[in-house]
C-alpha cells in the first residue's frame, strides 16, 4: 500500500499553529486556529477524541478540567454538555465564551487551511475514533489537505486501512522505547511522514528517513534559529505556537 501525497509547498516547509496559535489564544479552539491563518501560517495542528456521543472532539486532555475548568472525561461526555463548557477564558477575558469544536466544524469554518489532525488514544485505543475522523473527512471532501497522525500505532493503521488516500504521519517522542516503536510502527504502517519531537530532529536522522522516502514534520519549534536551521534541513512541516515568529524564519531560510 503506496503513502498517499503529503501536502506541500514548494520550496519550503510547511508551517502550522501548534494547536493553533496557542501562544496567543487558548489552544484548540477557533479563535487559535484562526490567529494562526492570520499570522501566516498554512494551517494547523490540532487534537481530537471521540466524545461520548460519538462526534470527533477537538480538545488535547482526555478530560476537559484543564481547559475548561470542570472536571469532565472527554469519551464519556456527550457534545451538548461538552458545549456547555468556557474553554477561552483560562487564557483571558477577551476569549470568554470560546467552546470545544468538532472536527467538522474546524473543516468547515477553514476550508482552505492544511490540518494535521492528532488522534488521541488512551491506555486502549478507541478504533472508533479512525472511523469518525474518516467519515468526517470524506463528508468535507477535505482528504488533499489534511495530514491524520497519533503516537498508537493500531489507531493509525485503523485509520490507514479505511482511508488510504490520506496522508497519514507516525509521532515520535524522546526515548529508546519510542524510537524503536517506530521503526517498527514505520515499515508496518508506510505512513507518509515520520512526525518527530525536535529533539529527534538531527541531519543524520532527517536524511535516513527522507532518503527512505518519508515526509520530515518537526514538533514543537519556537525558536527562530533552530526554525531556520530545520528549514534548512529540508524537513516537509513545522509545527509551532508561535506561527507568525516561524513563517518569518522558514522565509529568511527559504527565501520563500
Amino acid at each position: 500500500m503506496r503513502p498517499p501525497s503529503y501536502p506541500s509547498i514548494p520550496g519550503r516547509p510547511l508551517v502550522l499553529g501548534h494547536r493553533g496559535a496557542s501562544a496567543e489564544a487558548p489552544e484548540n479552539t477557533l479563535a487559535a486556529f484562526r490567529r494562526a491563518l492570520d499570522l501566516g501560517a498554512d494551517g494547523f495542528e490540532l487534537d481530537v477524541w471521540r466524545c461520548g456521543s460519538g462526534e470527533a472532539v477537538v480538545i488535547h486532555d482526555a478530560d476537559a478540567a484543564r481547559t475548561g475548568g470542570q472536571a469532565m472525561p472527554v469519551k464519556d461526555s456527550p457534545l451538548p454538555r461538552l458545549r456547555k463548557l468556557d474553554v477561552g477564558r483560562w487564557r483571558g477575558k477577551g476569549f470568554a465564551g470560546e467552546r470545544i469544536p468538532t472536527l467538522s466544524e474546524v473543516l468547515l469554518e477553514f476550508p482552505g487551511a492544511v490540518v494535521n489532525v492528532e488522534m488521541k488514544s488512551g491506555t486502549v485505543p478507541d478504533l472508533g475514533l479512525a472511523v469518525e475522523v474518516v467519515r468526517t473527512l470524506r463528508q468535507h471532501r477535505a482528504e488533499p489537505r489534511v495530514v491524520v497522525s497519533s503516537f498508537s500505532a493500531s489507531l493509525l493503521g485503523a485509520f490507514r486501512s479505511l482511508a488510504p488516500d490520506v496522508a497519514t504521519g507516525f509521532l515520535v517522542a524522546p526515548g529508546a522505547i519510542a524510537w524503536a516503536r517506530a521503526t517498527a510502527a514505520v515499515r508496518a504502517l508506510r505512513p507518509s511522514a515520520i512526525h518527530l519531537a525536535r529533539e529527534l530532529a538531527t541531519p543524520q536522522r532527517v536524511g535516513a528517513w527522507a532518503r527512505a522516502g518519508l515526509n520530515v514534520l518537526v514538533w514543537t519549534v519556537d525558536d527562530p534559529d533552530e526554525v531556520e536551521r530545520l528549514a534548512r534541513m529540508g524537513v516537509a512541516a513545522l509545527v509551532s505556537n508561535r506561527p507568525g515568529v516561524a513563517r518569518e524564519a522558514v522565509k529568511r531560510a527559504t527565501g520563500v
